[in-house]
């Protein structure tokens, strides 16, 4: 399976690359009056006016204190949705049998697993159960 890993905070998270769409830069994000709070705004992507989320937020992480530099653009139920995160750091290609459930209840509904990839825990997001809030 590949990846995408991205980070946020400290931590390392990844993507099915089978929803992504595209990662691009941090650009001028509309803000939509009385939206939910898990919602940045609106980016218009070549023409595209796509809903920008708060991945902290839905993953209950706090900020980090530098600016968050990328977004990954995502196909969720056929709809395109973008994700602000700190940095993408690369794309993986990784063992399903590697694969190690996690205990914790915190994440339990939305995580798929863990992977130790180098010495890098990546913690491996179902960004479909993210995004049925």
């Amino acid at each position: 399976m590949q990846v995408v890993v991205f980070k946020i905070s400290d931590e390392l998270f990844a993507v099915e690359t089978a929803k992504v769409l595209s990662i691009t830069d941090m650009t001028e994000v509309t803000k939509v009056p009385k939206a939910p709070v898990h919602i940045r705004g609106l980016i218009n992507l070549r023409g595209s006016i796509i809903p920008l989320l708060d991945i902290n937020l839905l993953l209950n992480i706090p900020k980090s204190l530098k600016d968050q530099s990328n977004i990954i653009i995502l196909n969720v139920d056929d709809e395109q949705v973008g994700i602000s995160v700190d940095e993408v750091e690369e794309v993986l290609e990784i063992d399903e049998k590697l694969l190690q459930k996690l205990e914790n209840e915190r994440y339990q509904s939305y995580v798929k697993g863990i992977v130790n990839f180098d010495d890098k825990l990546v913690t491996l997001v179902d960004i479909n159960k993210i995004l049925k809030f």
